[in-house]
């Protein structure tokens, strides 16, 4: 750090940064090194980052070695062999030269380096710091390197980062930063107080410091209290400018608009006119402001008028918001429903998608079923022609003959007990595929019953007493159920009404569901005909009938209404129609809970 002083006599302090960018970091000697050896034992990496350590930057020279004044002339063993200047960072060779550090690199950089005092070859691995001859070289004394500028000082050349941090003489730039001038050390206070452009002075009208150079600037444009002339060139030749604004209120010379002017008055002059104008038009100022105030009471009628108006449509406006909140609310509402509607049909639908699937492979499984089948078939048919033309040739052949016979019918009862098996599976599969493609997963049975006369009459003939629906389930993962059907009655029904039952049949995921099964059950009779009047019963299960336990058969008990509708109605309405009957069986699935 460095000391001067401003202007105004404070003490201003110069660090090095500000002094000289050679000497920026701070100034600190290289640590003491252990070792006096003429060559240490270590090899010197050249590109060490750490080889100028302990030095500013601009202390050492860049390329070379040094060149300061040295005040005895140096011995030539502190000599670069190849710049002759005092070793900068000395580095010895293996043949017993010395060179800078940077002398050396250079060296070193060219294709098969050769020493230039003895033409030794060089390698970098056997180059060393010369240790002690660098203690030595800082020891020298040299003169300030501000010598020209006047300063006698002789120190070490270790000595001289510091002596230049406080040298009166070294030249170091103005402290304020904007100036672009530099100086001797011990020419700032002069230089701050005196001939710095950007020195701090103050404005001698408002006493606010600034940088000279924004002295006239100020002076002209924005000081309260410098001395203005009045724009209108009135008696006031001179007034601070902070009261200009209001002395152009008062000016006898300002041009202005008489005060009623929004009223309609019309007169512009200067300020000293404007009272005898006041005084001569007084009275038809009072008749303009009559005027303007009959005009505005008509107005004042005309909104009181209009606000009455729109009082009385006010009460039809509140029902209509009422209503139309009411909407809102049952819009919603819907909305909520919709969504929930579409949130179970979106479960629906992954649960069809995944017995589509199964649905899917059924079908490939029937459809090679059935190639079998028909190869079963083709072969039966060759057997039989083969078998016809034995039979004709047998007539007048040999015992051989006979033998084949024998065993061409035992190949054929083969075929025929492989194609009865064959066949078996596949009704079995037809089954299960009609029962998969009508299953319903929703808790709803839509009964299609066909051909409703002759299974009336086997009904009553006691051939098929009773039907079956397929199957329908509560959820994916839900109860399994069917409804069973008497078209000739059962019980009290027998003979005078159709009775319809419902029942619980053993599912796959039976242990998941809670027992006995609690759902409300709704059997209905749809109406085919366009008045729609659907007969219907529904009850709720008995938890103590054994029709609700958990089945440990394929199916329980059937629980429903022996008397659901007797023959008559059932035959004279428009519940029959092309000899085809329909049965809704609902299960209530709102509290069901997952399994």
């Amino acid at each position: 750090m460095s000391a001067g002083r401003s202007a105004d006599g404070r003490e201003v302090q110069i660090p090095l940064q500000q002094v000289a960018p050679s000497l920026a970091t701070p100034l600190t000697v290289a640590p003491p090194i252990a070792s006096s050896s003429h060559r240490p034992s270590s090899s010197w990496p050249l590109n060490d980052p750490t080889t100028s350590q302990g030095f500013p930057a601009g202390f050492l020279p860049l390329h070379g070695g040094f060149r300061d004044h040295f005040v005895d002339t140096p011995e030539s063993k502190y000599q670069c062999e190849d710049c002759n200047l005092v070793l900068c960072q000395p580095r010895q060779t293996e043949c017993g030269h010395r060179f800078c550090q940077s002398c050396i690199s250079s060296i070193l950089s060219r294709p098969n380096p050769v020493c230039p005092a003895d033409r030794e070859p060089l390698f970098k691995d056997k180059i060393f710091r010369d240790v002690c001859c660098h203690r030595e070289i800082m020891g020298l004394k040299v003169y300030c390197r501000s010598e020209a500028n006047g300063c006698e000082e002789q120190m070490s050349l270790q000595q001289i980062p510091d002596h230049l941090n406080v040298c009166p003489f070294f030249e170091v730039p103005c402290p304020l930063g904007k100036c672009k001038e530099r100086m001797m050390r011990k020419e700032i206070p002069d230089h701050l107080s005196w001939k710095c452009k950007h020195r701090e002075t103050t404005c001698e009208f408002c006493m606010t410091k600034m940088p000279l150079t924004e002295l006239q600037k100020h002076k002209e444009t924005v000081c309260p209290a410098f001395p203005v002339s009045c724009p209108n060139h009135c008696s006031f030749s001179s007034l601070p400018r902070s009261e200009l604004s209001s002395h152009q209120h008062d000016c006898p010379k300002a041009q202005v608009s008489c005060q009623f002017h929004r009223y309609g008055c019309t007169f512009k002059g200067l300020n000293q006119d404007m009272r005898q104008h006041e005084s001569t038009f007084a009275a038809e100022h009072l008749r303009i402001m009559a005027s303007r105030n009959s005009s505005l009471e008509k107005k004042v009628e005309d909104v009181k008028s209009e606000m009455l108006e729109r009082y009385k449509v006010l009460p039809a406006l509140s029902n209509r918001l009422s209503e139309l909140e009411n909407q809102n609310e049952e819009l919603k509402e819907k909305n909520r429903q919709m969504e929930q509607k579409l949130a179970t049909m979106q479960k629906l639908m992954s649960s069809h998608s995944e017995k589509l699937m199964e649905v899917e492979l059924e079908v490939r499984a029937l459809r090679q079923f059935r190639d079998e089948v028909e190869n079963l078939r083709g072969t039966l048919e060759n057997v039989r022609t083969r078998l016809n033309a034995l039979e004709q040739g047998g007539r007048s052949g040999t015992g051989s003959a006979t033998h084949t016979l024998a065993s061409l019918e035992t190949q054929l009862s083969r075929h025929d007990d492989m194609l009865s098996v064959h066949e078996i599976r596949l009704a079995d599969m037809d089954l299960r595929f009609q029962v998969l493609e009508t299953a319903s997963y929703n808790g709803t049975l839509i009964w299609k019953i066909r051909d409703y006369k002759r299974r009336k009459q086997e009904a009553v003939a006691a051939k098929t007493l009773s039907l079956y629906s397929q199957p329908f389930y509560t959820g994916y993962f839900g109860y399994k159920m069917c409804a069973r059907v008497y078209l000739n009655g059962d019980g009290m029904g027998k003979g005078t009404h159709l009775s319809l039952f419902f029942v619980v049949m053993r599912g796959e995921y039976d242990a998941l569901l809670p027992w006995p099964f609690k759902q409300k059950v709704t059997l209905m009779l749809m109406d085919q005909g366009p008045s729609r009047k659907h007969l219907g019963d529904a009850f709720k299960p008995d938890p103590n009938s054994s029709s609700f336990r958990r089945p440990q058969a394929e199916m329980n008990i059937a629980s429903g209404c022996p008397l659901f509708v007797s023959q008559s109605v059932l035959e004279t309405g428009s519940y029959i129609k092309d000899d085809t009957i329909f049965i809704k069986v609902t299960v209530d699935t709102s509290d069901l809970p997952d399994p």
